[in-house]
């Protein structure tokens, strides 16, 4: 970040006429240059933009009431989770997908406790107007209702989220019902469900076969009973999703789903192309951002080895 000085000033005292004698004249005081400023608190970036309503789990049922799409992020860290919520999403989920475009993993199934709510400390330091979920990963929730409130409630209490997420149906069910007991709200995730993607075969459209899209009905309708306050649906066809929407009660947040649910998420590093390789087909670049750091990282290492880099307005006097 850039740094501001400003260059020390001063007067020297003007010289008495030889004519007349003066008095003695202090010297005016020379002003010190001034200490780097810091950056501006978050609290002050904040105070310059408007603040609009805390985004809550009743909000996103009243975009389902009034058809307003709900828009849903991932972030990771404090300035995309700045950046994210000033652009006015609706949620933001601090997503096991960290494991792959943060962590650097092939997989979500590393991801840990640990580094959800590492990342979500993170994130809540924004203070983000916006809904926070935190995913509950691999083996957080899979053995027993009591962990999965334990496990849960961690998410609330240590990182400051405001709802929890979880893949999967009918063998999930009593893993919700027990932390919707707890009163923390559950978004549920159905269709492809990362976590099983060794069980699935890999990363493939879910609900092709009739039976699977009656066990998607099935599942959808049984996570609603068990308190889930909204559910994702991935990677399932368009028209599937669209039924499934219109026979709940609550929200639908799509990704790969087409545009029959509720609302639509997508992972950011995805839609601001932060990363290189092929992306599902539901993906769509709305930046390239991975080509302009590149760009500008270049930019700076030619301008050390040239020596453009720093100039004099860079540096400090003593």
């Amino acid at each position: 970040m850039a740094v501001r000085r400003q260059a020390a000033s001063g007067r020297r005292p003007r010289r008495a006429a030889q004519s007349r004698p003066a008095a003695p004249r202090r010297p005016a005081p020379v002003p010190a240059v001034p200490e780097a400023r810091a950056a501006p608190a978050p609290a002050a970036r904040r105070a310059a933009v408007p603040a609009r309503p805390k985004v809550t789990c009743a909000t996103l049922q009243e975009h389902k009431h009034a058809h307003r799409p709900i828009v849903m992020v991932t972030a990771y860290d404090y300035p995309f989770a700045s950046i994210v919520d000033a652009a006015g999403v609706d949620v933001i989920l601090v997503g096991d997908s960290l494991g792959m475009v943060v962590l650097g993993f092939e997989t979500t199934l590393p991801v840990t406790v640990r580094h959800i709510l590492h990342h979500l400390q993170a994130v809540m330091r924004a203070r983000p107007r916006a809904l926070v979920v935190a995913d509950m990963p691999f083996m957080s929730f899979q053995v027993s209702p009591r962990q999965a409130v334990r496990n849960a409630g961690r998410m609330l209490q240590e990182g400051g989220a405001e709802a929890v997420k979880l893949e999967g149906g009918e063998r999930v069910l009593p893993m919700v019902e027990s932390i919707a007991r707890a009163d923390i709200p559950v978004l549920g995730h159905l269709g492809l469900t990362p976590q099983s993607v060794h069980r699935l075969g890999g990363y493939r459209v879910q609900g092709r076969t009739a039976e699977a899209r009656t066990r998607l009905r099935r599942e959808a309708r049984q996570l609603q009973d068990a308190g889930c306050f909204g559910i994702v649906l991935e990677a399932i066809p368009a028209p599937l999703a669209a039924e499934i929407s219109a026979a709940l009660s609550i929200p639908t947040i799509g990704i790969g789903a087409g545009a029959g649910c509720d609302g639509q998420v997508l992972v950011l590093h995805d839609l601001l192309a932060l990363h290189d390789g092929p992306m599902p087909r539901f993906v769509q670049r709305f930046a390239n951002l991975g080509d302009a750091a590149r760009a500008g990282v270049e930019a700076f290492a030619a301008a050390v080895r040239s020596g453009r880099y720093p100039r004099p307005e860079h540096e400090y006097g003593s």
